[in-house]
């Protein structure tokens, strides 16, 4: 049965009042990839009487149409930051949704989790905690550059007037907080939890600058960040402080990540996999296609390119599912009646990353000072693909799948490095889980923005060359699909011709993935979008603001324009008289 959404749901469960109502801006589709889904799954395993109110009408009172809970509120903007679903990186905002029914774009508010959280205090006056949660609130935890009103925000905290936020992947935080509320105990001590005081501050956090301090300094809130970001991994994180006027924001030390096990059976709760019929029935759900019949097989990313977000959201550590465990999932997912044979995906934010990590330090605080992968992958790394060969050729032999796509994305830096087992990966993608064309994702090939990005830049040629000759081999026309990004921090329309001249030369190819990039709160590429310097090299970084011209970017390599190498001296003397701000 799926949570209940309707009055009607509860009553055929027989109960008089829920424990959790979680208030979200996506539609409420019953699967792990579904936050609000997870956490309400995760509450019921352990015995609490949870609801799920997807999309409210702000216009009248939806939002009551549960009641009120028994121990607290949780609210989410959904699965992607209400700004980034409802914006494009022109900041035009956009017509369609597919998280909503119907697929129109009508349904998720600006700022979802600050609307949400107002209504409830609206129209229940002195009600239970209101908790914050998901990816909005995650990252917007602290303060924060906005790209949509080119401004540091508060703490979303503070702006939402909730009781706490749940930062990072939530679960144990969660049945911690239901457990400590129900028996009436202080719950303000829980990892992974951020909430607001004014006095009996905790003793031992670090205090990083302030909001008035980080936004009225670029040098101060580049400090801020620098605290805030190495302060994420749970084996050494301290928990921070930062003050608004006279009171501050309390963040404690990071979650501990689930084990596996924990993990499997996260992922082995009675999951639908479908959308609740109060929903569907508004409407086609294009996610649904997408999600209904793919399976995650592990979560974080040590990748840490500069321009995401999982490093600070899901953590840099992998935590996989067991064989085992996927392996039951897969087979549940034949048992669907919708099904057709066709796994849609297995991976996670990077597919091929699945049991892997770094062999000394699983249980040790992470290097403070190198990546993993950037700029070379590192001699330490666990990097065999064997696991992953093993799991697909596993899954390929269920009764009933015909087909296991890979769509997650790949490392192929991974891959080639890889020299005991990466090829005979490449090989068994190629040959059996790729439909014609396999996703990979450069982001660009000029050296200084790869390595402003965080991403190295010497393994492209030689992994084209492997997949075409692969492809040859088993006798199968196929092709890379390339991932591009325009106007990131030190991009400017001559790096961008230099790119489009080597995708002419090199690739041979047109390509129509090129994304402009969107300043999202709390990562590297922002802080540089806004400050206009790189603290990894201390070096200042050339910004593209105008809008007109980050679309030029885009247009020259999809080729509707054509643009002259630009005069980097002019470009450098113009970019230093206006943002010599404060370094």
């Amino acid at each position: 049965m799926f949570l209940p959404t309707t009055k009607q749901d509860i009553n055929k469960l027989g109960w008089q009042k829920l424990d959790v109502i979680i208030v979200t801006g996506d539609v409420y589709i019953d699967s792990y990839y579904d936050g609000a889904a997870v956490i309400g799954r995760v509450l019921e395993s352990q015995g609490w009487k949870v609801g799920i109110i997807s999309q409210p009408d702000l216009e009248n009172d939806d939002i009551m149409k549960l009641g009120e809970p028994r121990l607290f509120w949780g609210v989410t903007a959904g699965c992607v930051d209400s700004m980034v679903a409802n914006y494009t990186a022109l900041k035009k905002k956009k017509r369609s949704d597919d998280l909503t029914p119907g697929g129109e774009n009508n349904r998720r508010p600006d700022r979802a989790t600050i609307i949400y959280t107002n209504l409830i205090r609206r129209l229940f006056k002195n009600t239970v905690p209101i908790i914050l949660g998901g990816i909005e609130a995650s990252l917007r935890r602290i303060a924060h550059y906005d790209y949509w009103s080119d401004k540091i925000r508060r703490s979303v905290l503070f702006d939402a007037k909730a009781d706490a936020l749940v930062y990072g992947m939530g679960e144990k935080t969660i049945i911690e907080i239901a457990d400590k509320i129900s028996k009436n105990e202080n719950w303000k001590d829980i990892r992974g939890l951020c909430y607001t005081a004014s006095e009996n501050l905790p003793k031992d956090y670090i205090e990083i600058p302030s909001f008035d301090e980080a936004s009225k300094d670029k040098v101060k809130f580049a400090e801020m960040f620098e605290t805030f970001y190495k302060n994420n991994d749970a084996f050494n994180a301290k928990g921070l402080l930062q003050k608004y006027d006279n009171r501050y924001l309390v963040q404690n030390p990071p979650q501990f990540l689930p084990s596996s096990e924990e993990l499997d059976k996260i992922y082995s709760l009675p999951f639908k996999r479908d959308a609740h019929p109060f929903y569907k029935e508004q409407g086609k759900i294009k996610a649904l296609e997408t999600i209904q019949f793919s399976i995650t097989s592990h979560r974080g990313c040590y990748g840490e390119c500069n321009f995401c977000s999982i490093a600070v959201h899901q953590g840099r550590r992998i935590v996989s599912r067991s064989i085992d465990s996927i392996l039951e999932d897969a087979k549940e997912i034949t048992k669907q009646k919708d099904f057709k044979g066709y796994i849609s995906d297995i991976g996670g934010p990077t597919a091929n990353m699945f049991d892997s990590g770094c062999k000394v330090r699983n249980d040790k605080e992470l290097c403070p000072d190198k990546r993993c992968v950037y700029p070379t992958v590192c001699k330490a790394l666990i990097n065999n693909h064997n696991s992953q060969t093993e799991l697909l050729e596993k899954i390929r032999k269920i009764n009933g799948i015909k087909k296991v796509f890979v769509s997650s994305g790949i490392r192929y830096d991974l891959i080639v490095e890889d020299k005991k087992n990466g090829e005979r990966y490449l090989y068994d993608i190629v040959q059996h889980h790729v439909s014609g064309q396999m996703k990979i994702a450069p982001e660009h090939t000029n050296n200084n923005v790869l390595d402003i990005m965080g991403k190295n830049e010497t393994y492209l040629i030689e992994f084209k060359k492997k997949f075409d000759e692969l492809s040859k081999k088993i006798g199968k026309k196929q092709f890379l699909t390339y991932y591009f990004i325009a106007a990131h921090p030190g991009c400017s329309e001559g790096e961008m011709k230099e790119l489009s001249n080597f995708l002419r030369d090199e690739l041979r190819i047109n390509p129509e993935q090129v994304q402009i990039f969107t300043p999202t709160p709390s990562t590297y590429s922002t802080l540089m979008y806004y400050t206009g310097f790189n603290p990894l090299s201390d070096k200042k970084v050339f910004v593209e603001r105008d809008l007109v011209k980050k679309r030029r970017q885009k247009e020259i390599i999809n080729n509707k324009i054509h643009v002259l190498h630009t005069n980097k001296k002019n470009t450098s003397k113009s970019y230093k008289s206006k943002f010599n701000d404060s370094f």
